[in-house]
Parts: structure tokens; sequence; C-alpha cells
């Protein structure tokens, strides 16, 4: 069977699994505290340019949404987001359960824009009646989106603008970043989305660490009590030396970046191969996302050798599918589902 359900079905990448298993009879101190997080601390602020900053590691990808916005949100605000957002869609309320509404808005591919936020923010202090309401009081992205789309450098610009201008903060989903930096046509860098963002973080879980997320607060004054708040959000871990020295690995010798590429060569290579066999492809994704609509006699041919998931509900006689790759993707597995397609197209 050859899985393509998602980038985190994998264990760790070789390289980060060296690590922890070169140092697990060691004795740190815990939460973070260790001298191997610090470094990690360091290599962070050095790739961001951003020598400043508050970095904190922690357990995933929810828990790390959930605390950054609560923390930055007063009580009586929600937070801006595309109608298909991660924290709109598929985290279960958590941003809801903090207290804080999801004001969702329009998207094109999974992008918001800058007209749209602003657009947002001008009606609804021109109501005589926002009192009553929730106030918009972050925008959230995520970069690259839940279709796999990017964000380019001049859109990062142009939200990051929107939001200086109507003070409120920018916050970055970068579960995924590593691969929207590596993607065909990139015209931003780490740098620039730390430049823009108030908030972001780098995302470990779904980039090759076993789990965890590095929190990167460049504006510290919005989260300046957040050591309590990550323990309050459970998404503080004991043992805080494991998620330091993931992310110590991953930005030594050019891990991530590698990793990013890879994965994002294999998806491109899975996507030629639907095209070519004729199929849709939904969303022009140029990250390790890959989406595409199948006549669903072909999906049902595809499961008995192809683990991969539906993209929504299954139609009446096509659907949505996405194939996603990874670190472990390999070259070998993407030529046999090539085998497969062109088998099962015949």
């Amino acid at each position: 069977m050859l899985y393509f359900n998602s980038d985190y079905t994998a264990g760790a990448h070789p390289e980060v699994l060296e690590r922890l298993v070169a140092t697990n009879l060691e004795h740190t101190v815990g939460y973070g505290n260790d001298a191997y997080s610090e470094r990690a601390r360091e290599l962070i602020r050095t790739a961001t340019e951003q020598r400043e900053a508050q970095v904190m590691f922690l357990v995933g990808g929810t828990q790390t949404n959930a605390t950054a916005i609560d923390g930055i949100l007063r009580r009586h605000e929600g937070v801006l987001a595309a109608e298909s957002g991660h924290i709109a869609v598929h985290e279960s309320g958590a941003i809801e359960a903090s207290g804080h509404k999801v004001l969702t808005l329009p998207h094109r591919d999974g992008k918001v824009s800058a007209t749209d936020v602003e657009r947002y923010i001008k009606e609804f202090y021109a109501d005589d009646t926002y009192p009553h309401m929730v106030a918009p009081g972050m925008l959230y992205i995520s970069q690259p989106t839940e279709y796999g789309t990017i964000y380019s450098h001049s859109e990062l610009e142009s939200l990051g603008r929107v939001c200086h201008e109507n003070a409120i903060p920018l916050y970055i989903d970068g579960a995924r970043l590593g691969y929207a930096l590596m993607s065909e046509g990139a015209d931003f860098t780490l740098q620039d989305v730390a430049r823009i963002a108030d908030v972001f973080y780098i995302g470990g879980t779904k980039m090759g660490a076993l789990f965890g997320e590095a929190l990167v607060v460049r504006n510290k004054e919005l989260l300046n009590n957040l050591f309590p708040l990550v323990k309050q959000h459970g998404a503080l871990l004991a043992k805080g030396r494991l998620l330091g020295l993931q992310f110590e690995a991953l930005f030594s010798n050019d891990l991530y970046e590698r990793i990013g590429r890879h994965a994002v060569t294999m998806a491109v290579r899975i996507r030629e191969i639907f095209r070519s066999a004729g199929y849709e492809v939904v969303s022009e994704s140029p990250t390790n996302q890959q989406f595409f609509r199948l006549p669903n006699s072909v999906i049902d041919r595809l499961h008995e050798f192809v683990s991969f998931d539906y993209w929504g509900a299954r139609g009446e006689e096509c659907s949505v599918v996405r194939f996603v790759t990874s670190w472990a993707t390999t070259e070998e597995s993407v030529e046999q589902l090539a085998d497969i397609v062109a088998s099962i197209t015949k």
C-alpha cells in the first residue's frame, strides 16, 4: 500500500530521530529551559532575522493556535479568518471554546484579500450598534492555505499594511510553512514572514518532527505572559528538551529547507501524473498538497493500492481527493503511483 494521506503519517525524519536517540540518556531541566531548547531558539532567531523575538515551543498546531489567539484577543474580540481557514473548520471549535468567535471572510482558493479585511473592519465600525457585536481583534491566515495555495509577497505586505493601519495584529499559521517557502514561484522568504507578521509559528509536526511547533512572537507586547498561557492551554511539555532538540535538528544543515524542497518536488510529480492522465487538478497548489477531481470508479480502484483522503463529501459520480507528500515520500512510491494510475486509466 502506498500512503499519501498526510504529511505526518510517518514518524520523524532520521536526522531528527538521531538527535533524540543520541541524547536520550541525558538529564536536563524541564519545560524548555534546557541548553538544547535555547540553542534551537537562537537558530530560529537567526533564521528569521528577529534577534529580539520570543520563541516558545508548543506540542501541536491546534494548541498553538488556541494559545496564541486566546492570548492576543481581549474578551470582547474575535479573530478574522477565511471561511475555509483551519481554525474555522478543522479545529473542533478550539477557538470558540476559549471564548472567542471566528469571524469568517470570503476566500479565493483559501486566501483572503486585504480589500475584504479592510471592508469588514470599516463596515463593522460604521454600524452604530457595533458595541453590541464581536469586534475584529486580529487576522488569522495560514501559509500555505488549506487549499495548498500560497500568499505572494505583495499579498502578505498588503495584509500586513491593512492590519497595521487598523491596529489589529496579523497572525500566521505556519504548520506547513516550509512547503510554502520551497514551493514553485514563491517570492517571499522566512525573513519576510517574520517581518510582516506580529506573531507566527513554524510547524514541526508536518515538517519532519515527531511533534511540536515553534511560536515566534515579534511583537512581544501581544503575548507578554506566554509561559503560563501555554500551560493553561495544555500545550507545555514537561520534557521540553524533546521539542528543542527537534527544532535544533530542523534548523541545522538546511534540514527544514531540504524537507520542504523534497516534498514539493514529489507533489509536483504527482500533479503531472494525474494531469497527464486527463484528470482535473483542483486548486493550482504549488505546495505538498495536491487536489484532484476523479470519477468515483477511479477512486475505488485506486484505493485498492493507494491510501489517500477525500476532500469533502463523496459526490454522486465524481469526488475531490487530496494527495499529500512529505520527507517520507520516496521517488519509488511516486513512480509506482504513476504505474497504477496508468493501468487504471487504460
